[in-house]
């Protein structure tokens, strides 16, 4: 193939393509209006109260505290895994994320400590989200949720289950429980103060699409579909 044949075959694609872009967004996000609205409260709700507070958590918490505090909520993570695990049938990794638990909740003291990974018993992250996409049920559209944040249907109704299987869930003493809802929120978002520097343009749109790639990720095990998979390995490149 010639280079101008290419360069004109490239010219001609474009419109289709935009088009082709333009209807993929619209399929993903056909709530784009409500979304936004959701996201400007949610970004001002974020950027005078909870960001504020996780900078000075970041900047009071030595270190090895917020180590421990990560691994307490990552063990909180493993049992819903294992429960995630049974329902999709992936049994090994029920009994890897269930050995976990058993694990860091003796010997790591509720968590605090991390002596499974040490030991050679991986993490095996998993939620009911990712238990849906296996049973066969679609992602659904886009959803930004109130305080929540982004979300697909699909996703979200999967947070809902996790909600009631997660063990903090399930602590009788209430302050303690609501202690604990608070933390895991304000610890989470401290973990993600550096990657506010990597937001550029349109801040919903990058919200948007980061999310979804990391959720098509994770429900596919780390395999992301190739959209230019059409292409044949070295396909009349030669003449270029």
């Amino acid at each position: 193939m010639t280079l101008s044949r290419l360069l004109l075959l490239f010219v001609l694609a474009l419109p289709a393509a935009y088009v082709a872009a333009e209807e993929e967004q619209r399929n993903v996000d056909p709530f784009e209006s409500f979304n936004r609205a959701m996201f400007t409260v949610n970004n001002n709700l974020d950027r005078f109260l909870i960001r504020p507070v996780a900078v000075g958590y970041d900047w009071v918490m030595p270190g090895f505290a917020k180590r421990g505090v990560g691994n307490m909520f990552a063990n909180f993570y493993d049992f819903n895994s294992a429960i995630n695990g049974v329902l999709q049938g992936r049994f090994a990794g029920a009994g890897q994320s269930g050995g976990r638990f058993l694990i860091n909740s003796t010997v790591g003291l509720v968590g605090l400590f991390d002596v499974a990974t040490p030991m050679g018993v991986r993490p095996n992250r998993t939620d009911f989200g990712h238990t849906l996409s296996i049973w066969g049920f679609e992602s659904g559209p886009y959803l930004m949720v109130p305080f929540f944040g982004p979300r697909t249907i699909r996703s979200g109704t999967g947070t809902i289950f996790d909600a009631y299987t997660s063990v903090p869930t399930y602590i009788p003493i209430v302050p303690v429980r609501n202690s604990l809802f608070a933390l895991g929120l304000i610890d989470g978002r401290s973990r993600l103060l550096q990657a506010d520097e990597l937001i550029t343009g349109d801040r919903y749109i990058f919200v948007r699409d980061a999310y979804l790639s990391n959720r098509e990720a994770f429900v596919n095990d780390g395999v992301v579909e190739d959209n230019f998979s059409d292409f044949e390995d070295g396909e009349d490149f030669e003449d270029f």
